[in-house]
């Protein structure tokens, strides 16, 4: 694919929700490589799979010729971005923000290739030139192009204020200093396009707007759409928490098994958005029904696996899952933990983080929805001892489809 066939792959995959001055864009994207770039805050050590749309957005991207940029916000993370809050987040220390950074570098390896080529990724991050702004002199030749009425527009800020939340002066500035990372990289990187979630539109026209004012040359912005569950479900949370993307914050076999689960009516759409498979094969696998759905959430799952993991690590899940509830075989390879027994179900869900808290796991066990060794647990303080071990290992299984081996330290 050549550069010029980004929109249109983007709208074919369900990627494209709005863009500013569409026709001038797809011709620039015609001319030759495009830079564009997406923002990550360092709020944690992982992305997760609510940053899967963007992250697979750069990567199209950059498959159809052009060059991603990656900007991780060292900067921008000690303000605080107010999008979609109804409070100020919490503020994090110089170390915790760095330690984030490396974490997130992390989560970008399976999906872009970095380099120094025309079309080849480049990570940067805006402290690099935020930490070294003089706010008066920012305020003066910057902060004179924004209006104050347009900001208060932005839902950023207009729907915390409908609500009554409070807004600190703090976070008023965050779409300052976001359509001034888009002027910086205009300007030492060559970068023409934004690009975001549906939530960040906003934002990113009033940095399309300082790049046009202050450098006088065309920029341009595009979002991609809210994306929920069929059900309504934010993506990437599970009643565990966090689907996180870097393998050390959760197993293959469990990012595997939460694409299996896929509600039936989101198979289609997830294929398109968060694998590669063709687009005429991910039509005809979502229009399969009954339980031959099931077939289309095991290509799907073994897929967006093998995107992040591997093939070889989304082959051994997808095994997995066949031995183990096809089967009916506790097999080897099954997440597990080495804990000293006996130890009661409810602290080896939550020492696994298979919950989010004990209180979770003791209302899946009220809820009948804990097993031990295919039996259900009706006590939330029922142990797991050496007599439960079986081939030195017992199961422990949330549901029917999550399962976790225990093993005797």
């Amino acid at each position: 694919m050549s550069g010029g066939d980004f929109l249109q792959a983007a709208r074919e995959r369900g990627f494209l929700h709005q863009a500013t001055d569409e026709a001038a864009l797809a011709a620039k994207l015609r001319a030759g490589p495009v830079s564009a770039y997406i923002g990550f805050d360092c709020t944690a050590d992982s992305l997760h799979v609510g940053h899967l749309m963007s992250i697979m957005l750069l990567r199209l991207f950059q498959r159809t010729g052009n060059r991603p940029v990656v900007l991780i916000g060292g900067g921008t993370t000690k303000v605080g971005d107010p999008s979609g809050k109804d409070e100020a987040r919490q503020l994090l220390t110089e170390g915790a923000i760095e330690a984030n950074k490396a974490g997130i570098r992390r989560s970008f390896e399976s999906f872009l290739a970095f380099g120094e080529g025309q079309t080849e990724a480049v990570m940067l991050d805006n402290a690099a030139w935020l930490d070294r702004l003089l706010y008066i002199p920012f305020l003066r030749d910057v902060g004179r192009h924004f209006s104050v009425n347009r900001m208060l527009t932005m839902d950023s800020v207009r729907l915390r204020l409908e609500r009554d939340q409070p807004l600190s002066f703090l976070e008023f500035n965050y779409m300052l200093l976001q359509s001034y990372d888009f002027l910086e990289l205009h300007r030492r990187h060559g970068v023409a396009l934004q690009m975001g979630g549906s939530d960040q539109w906003g934002n990113i026209v009033m940095g399309a707007d300082l790049v046009r004012r202050m450098a006088g040359t065309e920029a341009f912005g595009l979002t991609t759409p809210l994306l929920t569950t069929a059900s309504g479900a934010k993506m990437g949370k599970t009643a565990a928490g966090a689907v996180w993307l870097n393998p050390d914050r959760l197993a293959p076999y469990d990012y595997w098994q939460y694409w299996r689960n896929t509600e039936d009516a989101d198979v289609g759409r997830f294929l398109l958005l968060f694998t590669e498979v063709p687009v005429d094969e991910a039509r005809r696998l979502a229009a399969l029904d009954g339980a031959e759905i099931n077939e289309a959430k095991k290509a799907l799952a073994t897929e967006a696996t093998a995107l992040l993991h591997g093939r070889a690590a989304a082959e051994a899940a997808a095994e997995t899952a066949r031995r183990a509830f096809e089967m009916g075989e506790a097999a080897e390879t099954l997440p597990g933990i080495e804990a000293a027994l006996p130890a009661t179900v409810v602290d080896l869900l939550a020492a696994a983080k298979f919950v989010a808290s004990k209180g979770e796991a003791r209302r899946l066990v009220a809820q009948g929805g804990v097993r031990l060794n295919d039996a259900t647990v009706t006590d939330a303080t029922q142990a797991v001892t050496a007599a439960d071990l079986r081939d030195g290992a017992a199961k422990l299984s949330l549901g029917r489809k999550r399962h976790l081996l225990v093993r005797a330290v």
